[in-house]
């Protein structure tokens, strides 16, 4: 009789006939998208388009609660509406982008206005993409992805420059 032993005690055995060998802590959390629009079945339709690609959705209705949601928890993108009651959606893109505890969030504003100006505006505000209603789902799923994979290459690339600082700072040291 045959026995296995797992190296790994949190490794479970996946749908496809292999071991899944990460921790639980190594394993990534699904990201977080953020959706700021006042219109409730604008947020509902937004949330169905993205219900299949596994993110964490939260919802929001108005300027203010999109910043206290964001500081609450940050997001990695944010669905963000122009015309907002409170807090426009402009001022809510410049508050954000000028913290630097959440100007990395990809922020893509969403709005009927099609005109020049209110994309000229948007990315003055710090918009990192503009989408026109009515959204499509596959121009929404993929630039939420392509932001989302920005964001990791990103973060990565700050991860290693950390460690050569690091790295070159035993060097000089010594």
């Amino acid at each position: 009789m045959m026995h296995f032993v797992r190296a790994n005690p949190e490794a479970t055995f996946r749908d496809n006939g292999e071991w899944d060998t990460m921790r639980r802590d190594e394993r990534p959390t699904p990201s977080k998208i953020l959706i700021a629009d006042d219109n409730q079945q604008n947020c509902e339709l937004l949330d169905a388009y993205l219900a299949d690609s596994g993110f964490q959705i939260e919802m929001v209705y108005d300027g203010q609660q999109t910043l206290d949601a964001v500081a609450k928890s940050q997001p990695d993108v944010i669905l963000l509406d122009i015309m907002m009651p409170k807090v426009s959606g402009y001022e809510v893109c410049q508050r954000l982008k000028a913290d630097p505890k959440t100007r990395n969030i990809s922020i893509i504003m969403v709005t009927a206005l099609a005109e020049m100006g209110d994309i000229e505006k948007a990315v003055n505000a710090g918009a990192n993409d503009f989408l026109t209603k009515p959204v499509h789902k596959l121009e929404l799923t993929t630039r939420v992805k392509t932001l989302l994979e920005l964001r990791h290459v990103k973060s990565e690339l700050d991860r290693l420059l950390g460690y050569m600082e690091g790295v070159d700072g035993i060097g000089e040291s010594g």
